[in-house]
């Protein structure tokens, strides 16, 4: 169960989040949809505290991950980030093999001997419908992938330390349309074992992909409900202007 208590945040003096409220429950997808610059990125990025990194930022209100708020002096960063993956817009391998871009997150954080990395490895490739294509070349390096295959890596690292939590930030939006289907399938399949929030501005990926829907204007959470009863009878006029394309 993730949850935002009443969040207002700010880049200095911009007031980028308003008195957000949400709940967002376990092993389902919720995506975030709006126009650009409406405050859905800076949502998604409260729960894995990217947003600690800019300078001059300012938060009130409580995010809760099972619970526990994550902004406590009590929660460890790099505990929180391994319970919370994250899988950005363009796909970022590290300049390693296929192999070591996997295991990364286990060799940093010292887990396991040689036989549980190369087993997390085979099981995060193969949770990310990777494995098969891979399977033969782990010694290459992770640039000789297409985009497609290089953004399922990245997932795959994600899930290598066994986080219950997966953030992905437009993860499709740089990919052809083949290689944006498989990241779908990937997605309806990883809810099994993970609560996923997903930031889009793709109407027909959000409306494939999700169980809940939130739509944010201008730092707002205008309205947040079941997928299907945004996308064809939401509460909000301007849910419906946003989705049938009047304005965004």
């Amino acid at each position: 169960m993730i949850e935002a208590k009443n969040i207002d945040f700010f880049y200095g003096d911009f007031h980028a989040l308003k008195s957000v409220s949400m709940k967002m429950e376990s092993h389902t997808v919720t995506a975030l949809i709006g126009p650009s610059g409406c405050g859905k990125s800076t949502f998604l990025r409260l729960f894995n505290r990217m947003n600690d990194l800019i300078e001059g930022t300012r938060l009130t209100g409580e995010c809760l991950i099972d619970g526990t708020d994550i902004n406590d002096k009590s929660v460890a960063v790099d505990t929180l980030r391994k319970q919370v993956g994250m899988v950005f817009q363009k796909p970022n391998p590290f300049p390693k093999s296929i192999f070591e871009n996997v295991a990364y997150g286990l060799r940093v954080n010292a887990m396991g001997n040689k036989e549980f990395v190369a087993q997390r490895v085979e099981e995060s490739l193969r949770a990310a419908a990777l494995w098969d294509e891979v399977k033969d070349k782990l010694k290459k390096s992770a640039f000789a992938l297409s985009g497609g295959q290089q953004q399922r890596l990245c997932i795959a690292r994600a899930l290598a330390v066994s986080p219950s939590v997966l953030l992905m930030d437009e993860p499709a939006s740089a990919l052809d349309p083949i290689s944006t289907a498989k990241i779908e399938e990937l997605i309806h399949s990883l809810k099994e074992q993970y609560t996923i929030v997903i930031v889009t501005h793709n109407m027909q990926q959000a409306a494939r992909v999700s169980d809940k829907t939130g739509f944010f204007m201008l730092g707002k959470l205008i309205e947040y409900n079941d997928t299907k009863k945004i996308f064809l009878s939401p509460d909000s006029e301007q849910t419906q202007n946003y989705i049938t394309g009047r304005f965004g």
